[in-house]
């Protein structure tokens, strides 16, 4: 049976908003002034195309494992960590909406008390705790999914360094920000961001999980990395190019904030030297227009960095391919995994 990513979303949400239902009510047991937290929490946790919880599960599966609701739960813990980072990214780049709806931190500051730099500050800060207990939620929802502890054991080794590659991945992304940026660089900080905390580490606590050899935790490194990057490769063009109305996202944070983005990176490049000093100095500029943002839009395109990254998506989507058609998996997990490959390189938001 092909793999059926609405549905097996739709359970990865129930999952989640089950367990965020019962912690907020905690929360709010409290104390009632909490209740805006709490409102923030669901919302974060909420919506998402759930990725990481499949490429999770399907490494479970791909290990011989059979379905489960507790696999189910341990999968969706996975999408508390990405909606952490969520919002602590948002912070950090200042985002104003995700998903089509205000950033935590934004919608925060219709409810605390006072106005101007003050009410921004308080609303960051409660932001960056949203965030916080996101993380910590992970922990419990995973040691709590109901798979024998045994089981939950095998995986110890493996959140620490999911974290810490995260974390690296973002130190690294905004020590690189609003300088012209080396590819060379950007790969390394697509690897750790994306790559291995969007599909290796899920891959990999899933399978270890399952009791996967060695080898088939080679063969998850193997096609994860490449559709990683994949994953990240076409993030950077939507973050550029994509329509906010499908992504839910402003499409200038990444060219206002100067990020260390493949694009830039190729367009600088590749571009005409006349394109690339003047790309150069729109983007050092810190604020752009938006007659300059299209301006900075149409250096790019013109320096084919635009078609030079849809390659590079194309060719490690098929290497991520190669390597589940030459892995001896279960039928069903063979297939998902190809279909993911599809979910990944193709999405518009």
């Amino acid at each position: 049976m092909a793999h059926d990513q609405q549905a097996f979303k739709a359970r990865i949400d129930r999952a989640l908003d089950d367990f965020a239902r019962e912690e907020t009510s905690k929360l709010i047991a409290i104390d009632e002034d909490l209740a805006p937290m709490a409102t923030q929490l669901r919302s974060a946790v909420s919506g998402g195309k759930r990725l990481r919880a499949a490429f999770c599960y399907w490494g479970w599966r791909a290990a011989g494992q059979d379905d489960s609701e507790e696999m189910i739960r341990a999968a969706a813990a996975v999408e508390l960590v990405h909606a952490a980072a969520i919002v602590h990214d948002d912070i950090i780049d200042e985002s104003p909406t995700r998903r089509g709806l205000p950033t935590v931190h934004v919608a925060f500051e219709a409810t605390v008390a006072g106005a101007g730099r003050r009410a921004k500050r308080h609303a960051l800060g409660l932001a960056m705790l949203v965030g916080d207990l996101l993380m910590a939620w992970a922990g419990q929802l995973f040691t709590s999914c109901g798979l024998p502890s045994a089981f939950l054991a095998r995986t110890q080794s493996l959140w620490p360094v999911m974290s810490r590659e995260l974390v690296a991945g973002e130190c690294l992304e905004i020590l690189s920000t609003a300088r012209p940026p080396r590819m060379d660089r950007v790969l390394d900080i697509v690897r750790l961001k994306t790559a291995k905390y969007t599909v290796e580490r899920p891959l990999h606590i899933g399978g270890v999980l399952g009791g996967a050899s060695k080898a088939l935790l080679s063969a998850f490194t193997a096609y994860a990395i490449p559709l990683g990057e994949a994953f990240q490769l076409r993030d950077d063009l939507l973050g550029v190019f994509g329509s906010p109305t499908s992504t839910g996202k402003s499409n200038q944070d990444d060219l206002i904030g100067y990020k260390p983005t493949s694009v830039l990176a190729i367009a600088l490049s590749m571009a005409h030297p006349v394109d690339r000093e003047e790309l150069e100095i729109l983007l050092g500029r810190g604020v752009l227009d938006l007659e300059q943002l299209d301006r900075v839009r149409e250096i790019m395109q013109r320096s084919g960095a635009r078609q030079h990254v849809e390659s590079m998506i194309e060719e490690r989507a098929a290497a991520a391919v190669r390597t589940i058609e030459r892995t001896r998996l279960p039928s069903d997990a063979s297939s998902a995994l190809q279909s993911l490959v599809s979910a990944v390189v193709t999405r518009e938001s």
